[in-house]
């Protein structure tokens, strides 16, 4: 028990509520699409021809689709900690020298640099095999999610456009929670992505400036070290105007209702608190921007969109 505690650790298991939240919102989007296909929530469910699943790939019964629910979930775990760990035992030099991050669990020894990328391997295996289960263009696409997710750890080293990297790896979730349903594209989804990539990345911005100094000391980039920490909460703030815009073009685009406006005052109401909080003079609140803010605003808003897709 104490060594499965050190790997949730080591993965930082609980931001999984940034991500999670937009993924299951994805599945929703995918939920309802199929339902109009189907009709089975509405009492006039149809049969479809063999020719009809093989081409869309979708899940013909109900327990079908409970089953590639577990497999989001299982797809999300494994590809956050896979991620996760990966960015640790890259970085695990450079942590040692930090005096913020000195205590993370492979510069204290806690776990080794070779289970830790073990680790990795694990999980990148697990999320291959369940995309193999949900369907083809998951399974096919699943390479590229795990290069995305993987190679942010690499880009601190050559680029300040780091943050918008890591945004784009949690962007996947609701895109790829929607093709799990539905093994299609569609805007609606896409849109919400786009405010996951852009949130994400102002918000990292924010965590960034913690380790400026560090950061410049050891020739790494991020937007502080670059730009300075006031013109990057500039930044930051740019990016969170950008998220919040989408938001509202999804809901615009989407037809949502009332339910939906509520959790964007929400989701719009954190982004502008953790922006009062943090000030390039005082770091001291960082965490709460990063965690509590954040947090707030991706489970709150999360709910308030599934209530208001059920509600159509």
């Amino acid at each position: 028990m104490s060594k499965f505690k050190n790997y949730l650790s080591l993965v930082k298991f609980s931001h999984t509520i940034f991500a999670l939240p937009f993924a299951m919102i994805g599945f929703m989007l995918g939920l309802k699409e199929w339902n109009d296909i189907t009709g089975y929530f509405s009492g006039g469910y149809r049969t479809f021809s063999p020719e009809f699943v093989e081409v869309y790939q979708m899940p013909v019964t109900l327990g079908e689709l409970g089953i590639r629910f577990v497999l989001v979930l299982v797809c999300m775990v494994t590809a956050r900690s896979a991620a996760m760990a990966f960015n640790r035992y890259l970085d695990r030099s450079f942590d040692a020298k930090n005096p913020r991050t000195a205590i993370r669990e492979i510069p204290r020894g806690i776990i080794s640099a070779g289970s830790a990328l073990r680790f990795v391997i694990l999980n990148c295996i697990l999320f291959i095999v369940a995309t193999w289960f949900i369907n083809r263009i998951c399974f096919y696409l699943s390479p590229v999610a795990l290069f995305v997710i993987l190679f942010y750890s690499y880009t601190k080293r050559f680029t300040p456009l780091c943050h918008l990297v890591l945004g784009v790896g949690l962007s996947l979730a609701p895109i790829g929670a929607f093709l799990a349903v539905m093994g299609m594209f569609q805007l609606l989804p896409i849109l919400f992505s786009f405010a996951v990539v852009f949130w994400v990345s102002g918000f990292d911005v924010i965590y960034a400036l913690q380790d400026v100094d560090f950061d410049q000391s050891q020739q790494l980039y991020s937007i502080p070290s670059v730009l300075g920490k006031a013109k990057a909460l500039r930044v930051s703030e740019l990016l969170h105007v950008l998220s919040a815009g989408c938001v509202i073009a999804a809901g615009i685009y989407g037809h949502f209702h009332f339910v939906y406006w509520v959790g964007i005052a929400v989701f719009a109401g954190m982004l502008i608190y953790q922006h009062s909080i943090v000030k390039p003079h005082d770091l001291s609140k960082v965490n709460i921007a990063f965690m509590t803010a954040n947090g707030i605003a991706s489970v709150v808003f999360g709910v308030l969109v599934i209530a208001d897709l059920l509600i159509l």
